[in-house]
């Protein structure tokens, strides 16, 4: 009996029906995620086997287009994320707090919802020798003709810089705009100032201490796009040779099996080149910190602020880009150095191709529509330790991972089909919409689930019932964002679609090399228009719910 004792008392004790129905539901929480993920993994080792091969790395590092494209790559994605770093970083040190902080915030939405490729049409038509600013200076040069000047496409891709820069500030600063809105942060700004420091020795000894491993994350999610990008890469970048990323997509799609596994063996460089430049800036940030763990404590006077901010010409920027693709698409003649078209037409709009809208707007609603109700199990009951792994598509090289999906698709077979499509959309929707709405649920009062439950509801039936309906405006943000997201994917519809499915993306990286401007400047309006339009419908519904449910607003 006491040996049966001791048996007994050495096992688990066997899970209570309420701890089997917790695991339930966390499974059942996890398959959507599962489900839009998983066939990720075999299919990154699908497309990367061929590059096991040693002849293939050969004939990689034989090819005379590979020094090249990699050196334009190392300087644009480095040059635009220190950029982006250096506008996020400047911007915030002159101007937090105050009411200029105040109305940069309350313009980052517009600038936001302009998608990369559009951003990169925009400026192509702003910063071109022919682009709208020589056509500003052009009564004061006197020149008749464009000068022969190398502003864009340059071989060492710094117009492409520029537009990384430019664009990833917006996001950068977005994240900013987030973590000083803490109040731990204003406090310790408030005390530094209090001893006597000036505002650009506080953020240097004070804040970005504790604020730059915060934007860890965020920077490498820029460092891997910089890294990535086609689509902007195409329209601003060389084209003999290309960026690293162009070349591999070349590769990647051309039909010889011996290039397929080069653009595999490069796919596996520029995922190796990442995780090399994120090393590097960690070990260099400790070694910094180290050397400054114990400043001098000599304070400096305080200089009076500029009424001329950087945040006026950065977003001076951003209104020029979208003008200039107004312009455009209403022009009927518009010759060098005239600075304003000669006449103004809507033929462009009329006889617009609108089979691409209509593509975009089925596809990017229904990836919005399907992640919405996985992102909300998933923040309820799904295992959050694993948040990291959702967002993966966001900091690491995203080549890699569309030529994995591509090879899961091919092997269903599915490619080229319109549920593969929509499929290789929720792989990038899903990660934004769960880090728009993780922040809300974190700060929701669990109070109500509790009296909920108390009085008698289900888990699902107090989300249903309390929950959600209290989040709804941070949920028609989530739908937003994703909607705008689906809109901006260029790489993923053009491998899984199979080109069968053209969206305005896809159309006007298409235009980009050598089409209408009219048409070029059209579609990448129309990027702009309809994320604008999806946020100002989510504010819409905000307003209307707020009116109509107290507490809500």
């Amino acid at each position: 009996m006491a040996q049966a004792l001791r048996g007994s008392l050495s096992q688990p004790p066997a899970p209570s029906g309420r701890q089997r129905r917790r695991q339930a539901r966390v499974w059942l929480a996890a398959l959507p995620t599962l489900v839009i993920v998983g066939p990720v993994l075999p299919g990154l080792y699908w497309a990367l086997a061929p590059s096991l091969d040693l002849s293939v790395w050969r004939a990689l590092w034989s090819d005379a287009q590979w020094p090249l494209a990699l050196r334009t790559t190392l300087v644009s994605a480095g040059l635009g994320s220190v950029l982006g770093m250096a506008l996020a970083a400047g911007l915030a040190t002159m101007l937090y707090p105050g009411s200029r902080w105040l109305a940069m915030q309350r313009r980052l939405p517009l600038m936001l919802s302009v998608p990369h490729a559009a951003f990169a049409v925009g400026l192509l038509f702003l910063i071109a020798p022919s682009g709208w600013l020589a056509r500003a200076v052009t009564p004061l040069l006197g020149w008749g003709d464009p000068p022969a000047w190398t502003t864009v496409q340059d071989p060492l891709g710094l117009s492409l810089a520029l537009a990384l820069g430019l664009k990833e500030s917006w996001f950068l600063l977005w994240v900013l705009v987030a973590v000083l809105g803490e109040q731990t942060v204003h406090r310790h700004m408030v005390v530094a100032r209090s001893l006597g420091y000036n505002r650009a020795q506080t953020w240097q000894r004070v804040l970005w201490p504790q604020l730059l491993p915060r934007l860890g994350w965020p920077l490498a999610a820029v460092l891997a796009y910089g890294l990535s990008v086609v689509d902007m890469a195409v329209v601003l970048g060389p084209s003999t040779p290309p960026t690293l990323a162009v070349l591999i997509w070349q590769w990647l799609t051309d039909p010889d099996p011996a290039m397929q596994a080069r653009g595999a063996a490069a796919s596996l460089v520029l995922l190796g080149l990442f995780l090399l430049i994120a090393v590097g800036a960690r070990w260099t940030w400790h070694g910094l910190v180290r050397r400054a763990a114990y400043p001098d404590g000599a304070r400096q006077p305080a200089s009076n602020p500029s009424r001329w901010g950087l945040h006026q010409p950065l977003f001076l920027v951003g209104y020029a880009v979208v003008a200039v693709l107004l312009l455009w698409s209403l022009a009927d003649t518009w010759f060098f150095p005239a600075l304003l078209p000669d006449a103004l037409s809507l033929q462009t709009w009329v006889q617009a191709d609108w089979a691409p809208i209509g593509t975009t707007l089925w596809l990017a609603a229904a990836a919005t529509l399907l992640c919405l109700p996985a992102a909300l199990v998933w923040l309820e009951w799904g295992p959050q330790r694993y948040n990291a792994v959702l967002y993966l598509p966001l900091i690491i090289p995203s080549l890699p991972l569309v030529a994995a999906q591509y090879a899961a698709l091919l092997r269903v077979p599915a490619d080229g089909t319109a549920p593969g499509l929509l499929w290789s959309h929720l792989l990038w929707v899903l990660p934004y919409m769960v880090l728009t709405l993780i922040g809300p649920y974190r700060a929701f009062d669990r109070r109500l689930m509790t009296t909920a439950r108390a009085l008698g509801q289900t888990p699902l039936g107090a989300c249903l019932r309390v929950k959600w309906p209290t989040l709804l405006k941070p949920i028609l943000a989530a739908l937003a964002v994703g909607f705008s997201v689906s809109v901006a994917q260029y790489l993923p519809t053009l491998f899984a679609g199979g080109g069968r499915f053209a969206t305005v993306t896809t159309e006007a990286v298409a235009l980009s090399a050598g089409g209408n401007r009219r048409v070029l400047a059209a579609q990448a309006l129309l990027q702009i228009v309809l994320p604008l339009l999806g946020f100002g419908l989510a504010a819409l519904l905000s307003q209307w719910a707020g009116r109509r449910r107290q507490g809500l607003r």
